[in-house]
């Protein structure tokens, strides 16, 4: 298998784990003893994953640095998949955190070692594939979670379930890492002054806040799209559902077709063009959130929610891209991706509650004002990701990799 097939098949690999716990998150609440009402005690353990991920990301350059990003990517991957079986074990909502920590703590460090990976196929290929490779880690997503789905429905446990994923995600992981870029003698040897900890800066800190905008926007639409058809339109929940279905759907399309627009057009006329798609999608959610709960409402809030989702498929791809192109050594590539998942991410953990503040003291359409402000900004800063055009790369460093 080719190193790009390789590196595709490891982001799928990665989102199938997240998938398979997300399907069986019911279980998992009735495990620990919270099912029925105590079910919204949940959310202290779902969000200790972001803390792992946020605390221990900028730490996950060096481990990439000492082990190179063929052997990190295997381990950590590895390591996250072997999260899932712990978390199946727990007995308690403490210890559920506790596992839910260190699930997170592999999942962000194994995510920006897989990107560093896919940085460097896509600078040999000399080609984008980085939306493409998110789009297969949200294909993994979504056939983890169909069969997750199809073993609760024949009342399979979810620690059997979850068993059955990690061994099948690690058989894989080692198939696919094995085709994965070795790292060079001369990058091991760039690898030995590279810090142990580092934090974005300068060019980079401003590429993180263009993938923060974009993942703010992500993460509120993915946990309120169906609230906000609910309880600010009068839709049923039947109908809620189809809204955030339509809002992946879009994205995982954008993600999966964007490698072809970036080649035509570049990385930042495709941000801008996708950008103000985004921000009309983010209009139409107001405008219809305002206007009342009619038919033609429903239907321009779910068509601003697909907006929305290929307005900013594209972005957080091509950020980990800018990053990595942006940096002379794979030392240095490898804590720009770091410290740009560091600053991204952080959107993933503050967005959830920012959007329910904002709507507990006035309403979730003011909170969609907010998200769509935060599209408008990362439409305008798409000049900053300018250097995940990968073609200056092909004319300055000629290599070759079987596509």
């Amino acid at each position: 298998m080719s190193p790009r097939w390789s590196v595709a098949t490891v982001f799928a690999v990665h989102g199938s784990i997240s998938g398979s716990l997300a399907a069986r998150m019911p279980w998992i609440a009735d495990h620990v003893g919270l099912a029925g009402g105590g079910v919204g005690k949940l959310g202290y353990a779902l969000v200790m994953p972001a803390i792992g991920a946020i605390l221990t990301m900028p730490f996950a350059g060096r481990v990439v640095h000492r082990l190179g990003g063929r052997r990190a990517t295997l381990l950590l991957v590895s390591g996250w998949a072997l999260a899932l079986t712990l978390i199946s074990f727990m007995p308690t909502l403490p210890t559920l955190a506790a596992a839910m920590f260190v699930a997170g703590t592999f999942a962000g460090t194994a995510d920006m070692a897989m990107n560093a990976e896919g940085i460097a196929v896509e600078r040999q290929l000399g080609r984008s594939i980085m939306s493409s490779l998110h789009g297969g880690w949200s294909i993994g997503g979504f056939l983890a979670g169909g069969v997750g789905w199809l073993l609760a429905h024949n009342d399979v446990s979810g620690r059997a379930n979850f068993i059955g994923a990690t061994v099948v995600a690690i058989l894989v992981a080692l198939w696919a890492c094995s085709n994965l870029p070795a790292q060079t003698p001369a990058e091991a040897e760039e690898d030995e002054g590279a810090p142990k900890f580092a934090l974005p800066k300068g060019p980079i800190l401003i590429i993180g806040l263009v993938g923060f905008a974009a993942i703010f926007a992500e993460s509120a639409s993915a946990d309120w799209s169906a609230v906000y058809l609910v309880n600010q339109l009068g839709a049923g929940d039947a109908t809620g559902a189809v809204a955030y279905a339509t809002f992946a759907g879009a994205m995982t399309f954008g993600r999966l077709t964007g490698d072809g627009v970036v080649r035509r057009w570049g990385p930042v006329p495709t941000v801008r063009a996708a950008g103000v798609l985004g921000v009309l999608g983010g209009v139409l959610i107001v405008v219809a959130g305002a206007a009342g709960g009619s038919l033609a409402t429903k239907v321009a809030a779910i068509a601003g929610y697909a907006l929305v989702g290929i307005g900013i498929a594209v972005v957080v791809p091509l950020a980990f891209a800018a990053a990595g192109h942006s940096a002379d050594s794979a030392a240095s590539r490898a804590h720009a991706i770091a410290g740009v998942a560091t600053v991204s991410y952080g959107a993933g953990l503050a967005a959830p509650g920012i959007v329910g503040g904002i709507a507990n003291a006035t309403s979730l359409t003011v909170s969609f004002v907010v998200v769509t402000v935060l599209i408008l900004v990362m439409t305008l800063a798409a000049p900053a990701l300018r250097s995940a055009d990968v073609g200056h790369v092909r004319d300055h460093e000629p290599e070759s990799v079987p596509a």
